[in-house]
């Protein structure tokens, strides 16, 4: 898969394409019926498949202080995308020139002249250009005009609801992360890269992977039974704290992970922690010894969960 970073290093060999456009936020099941018509129309035609993304994501930008919840940084989606078979992702960065634009300017310049698209395809609730004034209607006009085909893909039901990104921050916010993996079609994880941390952990008796979360804003917070992966070939367990650290003056958001009966350094390694059942909300504690008690509740209630004994 190729990544493009922005529209300056889309060259000739870009122009010919089938394309989608979207955050792509969580790449849920909606996403994925897209993927799979993106995927089967480039076929067809024998043509490179395009993701066209965001960075940071729109609301994001609109939002400012009113952070977004993100259910996956670039990284993570790229990561996911790769499983789909997407040939090219270009992600476009979203700033104040490209609010601007309407939808038609956006067409022309970037889908017609830059990319020369021959097919784009869109979810049905698909809106874009300065102030969303571009819908699918606009779309179908403009591809007339530009003599490139367009078609839009159903919004995929559970439950009689409509599948979106925003459904998964409820679910994840409740904690309810069996509706939160029927929705993602797999289960919710967060990966990163295990930094150096204050070792306070290790002080309690519990040492912990520290990530550094790459996100304005979690969709969680709070303490959790884990499943680690990318440490070895086998899958870990672990207590997973995501939050502040309220009881050690913390400040910068932090997923901390604590391996049940793993003790090997694993500095630098890209993980994927993978949530399974809530155990508590993050809180402070009064003194670093009922902190470490609580800790040592929760690493008991995390087996019991796990199954590890």
């Amino acid at each position: 898969m190729e990544f493009i970073r922005d529209i300056y290093n889309i060259t000739a060999k870009h122009h010919g394409c089938v394309a989608t456009i979207g955050n792509f936020d969580g790449v849920h099941l909606g996403h994925q019926r897209i993927l799979q018509n993106l995927n089967a129309k480039a076929k067809q035609l024998n043509l490179p498949s395009l993701l066209i993304t965001f960075e940071p994501l729109a609301l994001e930008f609109f939002l400012k202080d009113n952070r977004l919840a993100r259910l996956m940084r670039l990284r993570e989606k790229l990561m996911v995308l790769q499983e789909y078979s997407v040939d090219r992702v270009l992600c476009l960065k979203f700033n104040e020139q490209l609010a601007s634009l309407t939808a038609e300017a956006f067409v022309k310049s970037l889908l017609v002249e830059k990319l020369g698209i021959r097919h784009l395809i869109v979810g049905d609730d698909f809106c874009f250009g300065k102030n969303r004034q571009g819908d699918f209607n606009l779309l179908k006009h403009l591809s007339e005009q530009y003599q490139f085909a367009v078609s839009n893909t159903e919004t995929i039901l559970l439950n009689g609801e409509r599948v979106g990104s925003s459904r998964v921050r409820q679910a994840l916010a409740v904690g309810d992360f069996a509706l939160a993996k029927q929705l993602l079609g797999r289960p919710y994880s967060m990966g990163g890269h295990v930094i150096h941390g204050d070792k306070r952990g290790r002080q309690l008796g519990f040492p912990t992977a520290n990530i550094l979360l790459k996100r304005l804003l979690s969709p969680l917070h709070g303490v959790f039974a884990v499943k680690v992966h990318g440490v070895i070939s086998q899958t870990l367990f672990g207590v997973a704290n995501l939050g502040r650290r309220p009881t050690v003056d913390g400040h910068k958001q932090l997923l901390e992970v604590y391996l049940l009966d793993f003790q090997q350094s694993i500095y630098g390694k890209f993980l994927q922690i993978e949530f399974i059942q809530k155990i508590r909300d993050e809180q402070r504690f009064a003194s670093v010894d009922l902190l470490k008690q609580q800790i040592e509740q929760d690493v008991e209630s995390a087996k019991k969960i796990l199954g590890v004994f």
